[in-house]
């Protein structure tokens, strides 16, 4: 049976982590995770990613899949907004990547403070940002901020907090001190995305493991829906709404949170 592939694959891929390559990347920033994050999309990662999100043709099907994926994210948190009046709401959109989803909300009105690790990543959604405004969208009352800093660094007090594809960075140890933080920054509205642990996306992880890419990531971790909601409700949220998005090759699970 499937499940039965699954499980025989699972136990033979958990006995064959990849860990050379990880320590290889620690070791860079002697032994930094955050650090290595950083290093990786302000280079080679930032090419792989930039391509992903971007709208050239210059990718493979796992890329296009990947960038599908991301976007129909995106899309379900523009969803979720569409009948709010965003006008004045300040946003902190941590971890922005190229922009995907902090200039939409800046477009929609928002007074949106957009920051990344990565300063190649939150130069390019400036770029992003500016090349739609002067195509002709309209520029909002308060132009957005972009800022190249990490999580841990986001400070100030905001209507919405959203976290987008970033938990995937971050391990168990550290990930209940990140929603605290996050938590902390919003009086309303947290939104946050992470790849749920499961089995399969375990075994699918490992695959992607064991044939990695010169450019490919830095490590990927899977978090359990249940210590996610743990931390948020020890953080005062409780979960209002949740999606998932599964392709091929990009899985996300989708979190709504409000104030308790």
């Amino acid at each position: 049976s499937t499940n039965a592939v699954l499980a025989g694959a699972g136990a033979a891929l958990v006995l064959t982590d990849p860990s050379k390559r990880r320590e290889t990347m620690m070791s860079e920033t002697g032994g930094d995770e955050a650090a290595s994050v950083r290093n990786y999309f302000d280079t080679t990662g930032f090419e792989r990613w930039n391509k992903i999100y971007g709208e050239t043709e210059d990718v493979n099907k796992v890329q296009l899949d990947i960038r599908n994926g991301h976007q129909q994210t995106v899309d379900k948190v523009l969803n979720w907004l569409k009948n709010d009046d965003l006008n004045g709401v300040t946003v902190c959109d941590a971890g922005c990547g190229t922009g995907s989803l902090a200039i939409p909300l800046a477009l929609k009105g928002a007074s949106v403070s957009a920051s990344d690790i990565s300063s190649a990543m939150v130069g390019e959604a400036e770029r992003r940002f500016n090349d739609q405004v002067a195509a002709g969208a309209k520029a909002p009352a308060q132009a957005p901020k972009f800022d190249a800093m990490g999580l841990e660094e986001c400070t100030g007090q905001y209507d919405m907090v959203t976290c987008i594809d970033v938990m995937i960075h971050y391990p168990k140890d550290r990930v209940d001190g990140m929603i605290s933080h996050l938590a902390s920054l919003s009086s309303k509205k947290l939104i946050i995305s992470f790849a749920p642990k499961t089995v399969s996306y375990l075994i699918l992880k490992r695959i992607g493991e064991l044939f990695p890419g010169p450019s490919k990531a830095t490590r990927a971790y899977l978090h359990d829906e249940g210590d996610v909601e743990a931390a948020l409700a020890a953080a005062g949220f409780r979960v209002k709404r949740r999606q998932m998005t599964a392709t091929s090759f990009y899985f996300s699970r989708l979190l709504e949170c409000e104030r308790v």
